[in-house]
């Protein structure tokens, strides 16, 4: 469900961001931050997730896009006038998370090839993983989501060579938690800033040595873990005007303790 707020102060043109869920909540903060200090108009909202954002900054009906992931080849030709501008402020694990009663069970952990059986064949059972007698719910990311694409090209090397699938369907951060949290035997792509460790839970990440690695900070600064993700604002060209105040913001000292407080790393700790 697109969420969506507008600001209204002395200026007469609102800078217009659209996106990103995840990249959403650091975002509106440092535009609340700035409609305070500077009196910047903006209307946000994350309408088509990463994919409608580059969509909305390549077709101008968008100042600045919210993305999870890097404009693909198909995002570029569809924006093939627009010089597709990327500036990163951070960097996110995407977990796989499960409902308490799978973790509670003793699931907490799986490899790639566990996930690729599990995601290409609905109705699996989490018995045959070592869980319980318990059919398996997968809860899949909407494909235009960053969250699914660093998902795909994890478990298949490309988006375009991840089988059609017949799963549930679930767009925005908050509506994943929700579902899975409520359903049991549960299991989804979040990103990790949304894992609560309440009602769902980020699983480990099987590799081929058996070492399990996890969606922890440590682990995503050393680049150990499979699944991290830049987070980016998109533009058309360098941002200027207001795109550049609030792309400068969230590159500065207090932009970046905005990213860290909302439970991604920060530029300095990804060596970026």
């Amino acid at each position: 469900m697109a969420w969506a707020v507008s600001v209204s102060t002395a200026r007469a043109e609102p800078l217009r961001v659209q996106g990103s869920t995840t990249v959403n909540p650091i975002v509106t903060e440092a535009l609340e931050i700035l409609a305070r200090e500077n009196g910047l108009d903006f209307r946000i909202d994350t309408l088509g997730g990463s994919a409608g954002g580059i969509r909305a900054a390549g077709s101008g009906t968008a100042d600045v896009g919210m993305a999870s992931k890097w404009p693909n080849e198909w995002d570029r030709q569809t924006a093939a006038t627009v010089d597709l501008h990327t500036t990163v402020i951070g960097m996110d694990a995407v977990a796989l998370v499960v409902s308490a009663d799978v973790w509670e069970a003793g699931i907490r952990s799986l490899s790639r090839e566990d996930i690729r059986r599990i995601y290409e064949n609905p109705g699996l059972r989490w018995s045959e993983f070592g869980g319980p007698d318990r059919r398996i719910v997968f809860f899949n990311k909407e494909s235009g989501r960053g969250t699914w694409s660093v998902f795909a090209e994890w478990v298949y090397g490309t988006t375009d060579n991840a089988p059609p699938v017949s799963h549930p369907e679930v767009g925005a951060n908050e509506e994943v938690r929700t579902k899975v949290s409520r359903t049991r035997g549960a299991i989804s792509q979040l990103s990790a800033s949304w894992v609560d460790g309440e009602a769902v839970f980020a699983l480990g990440i099987g590799d081929e040595s058996g070492e399990v690695i996890h969606p922890d900070a440590d682990s995503l600064a050393r680049g150990r873990y499979p699944l991290s993700r830049p987070l980016i604002l998109v533009t058309d060209g360098k941002p200027t005007g207001a795109a550049a105040e609030l792309t400068q913001f969230l590159l500065g000292p207090c932009g970046q303790d905005l990213v860290r407080k909302h439970g991604y790393l920060g530029l300095e700790e990804a060596g970026l």
